[in-house]
């Protein structure tokens, strides 16, 4: 078989999928902010399985069926989105490219669909609602200061945010090992690490120097002294990550919130069904994009189980691994309603700023679009699990 080729060089606009776009971004960064944006928990095996469970998943095509007029919008919590697709919450974008949430958000919009700014971005919510406008979400972290908590849930519902995700999955920091490697304290590069950056002026330009280090400007509250700074910021948020989250939290931020609900970080149907009991309208099906508990199961593998539960009363997402439009379709034909997209337009963002995280989605559109021309469909409302089969591994 023949190697396969990829674009070179950093013209973003060369990749035709998400892995030369993959390639161009780690060009454009330092060592550290790639291993950032990359890794995984220990061995990487829940990485590695986020991405090789697409390939027990295979089509079952219809033909000979009239697909000239194609559409991916769909209903989204009662509004319409143009693809089933939501910019998935991430954290410490500013450190990939200056401004980079709003580059995201911006691009989102101009798509379409959600973005999800996290409690740990760098733009602050305000700012971005007000800037931006569009369908923004936010993203929370079980914090200990519970009165902090209350407030960052009042900030959201004040700027106009649409929808409030709280991250479940994170009652401690997951044994990210490569952080090991590029830093010699919590948020202090090596001296290794500090001569790699030198090899990436654009970036320390961008990054570091003409608008000084990115800020975690949603935490000014409660940061030691009001340093957003990432590298004060990042000691700080690993040590007020709150064990003792439980679905009562989940109740009051269910009395608090006003708008949609959804839980982040299920993977068992019964957990599904406790986010039903308490008015969740939705649930993500996520296993942190590999970055907390190794040797974890996919989303994917238990998204038909938990579809059949509770899909036809909850609104069910997906994220984990998706960098292709089959993968995209693969999801919405197994039961989710719509896919977070993370690590993808993250490569598009740092390899190109908004026009860049805009080529990303535009490579995801195209290519469901493309699948579902394929499949003998001509909306997305028409996949389903008779145009797939799931051949589960021993």
């Amino acid at each position: 078989m023949q190697q396969r080729r990829y674009c070179r060089g950093r013209n973003f606009r060369r990749a035709i999928n998400i892995e030369e776009l993959r390639r161009v971004a780690h060009r454009c960064m330092p060592r550290f902010a790639v291993e950032y944006l990359e890794g995984g928990a220990e061995d990487e095996i829940t990485l590695r399985r986020n991405r090789s469970i697409f390939e027990q998943i295979t089509f079952l095509p219809r033909t000979l069926v009239d697909v000239g007029q194609r559409d991916l919008s769909t209903e989204l919590f009662d509004a319409r989105v143009g693809a089933p697709l939501v910019v998935a919450p991430t954290a410490l974008n500013g450190m990939l490219r200056h401004g980079a949430d709003f580059a995201l958000a911006k691009a989102a919009r101009a798509a379409g669909i959600p973005f999800t700014l996290g409690t740990l971005g760098t733009a602050r919510i305000e700012d971005l609602v007000a800037q931006v406008g569009g369908s923004i979400w936010f993203q929370m972290y079980n914090m200990r200061d519970r009165e902090f908590w209350k407030g960052l849930v009042k900030r959201a519902d004040s700027a106009g945010c649409q929808a409030l995700v709280i991250t479940s999955d994170v009652p401690v920091y997951g044994n990210r090992e490569w952080d090991a490697r590029n830093y010699v304290a919590t948020a202090q590069l090596s001296l290794r690490s500090k001569l790699e950056v030198l090899r990436h002026p654009r970036w320390l330009l961008d990054v570091m120097v003409r608008h000084g280090q990115p800020c975690f400007e949603n935490l000014t509250e409660v940061l030691p002294k009001g340093d957003t700074r990432a590298v004060k910021g990042a000691q700080y948020v690993t040590q007020q990550l709150d064990p003792t989250l439980s679905w009562n939290d989940i109740r009051v931020l269910r009395d608090l919130w006003p708008r949609v609900l959804l839980v982040k970080g299920i993977m068992t149907v019964e957990d599904a069904r406790r986010a039903l009991e308490i008015g969740a309208d939705g649930i993500v099906l996520s296993n942190h994009g590999g970055r907390q508990l190794d040797s974890s199961i996919s989303p994917m593998e238990v998204l038909p189980e938990v579809a059949a539960a509770v899909g036809n009363r909850l609104t069910i997402l997906i994220d984990s691994g998706f960098r292709r439009g089959t993968d995209v379709a693969k999801a919405l034909a197994l039961g989710a309603k719509a896919v977070m997209i993370g690590r993808s337009t993250l490569y598009g963002v740092a390899a190109g700023g908004e026009a860049g995280a805009s080529h990303a989605l535009d490579i995801l559109r195209k290519e469901l679009d493309r699948t579902l021309a394929l499949l003998g469909c001509t909306s997305v409302s028409e996949l389903g699990p008779h145009l797939v089969q799931f051949h589960r591994s021993c």
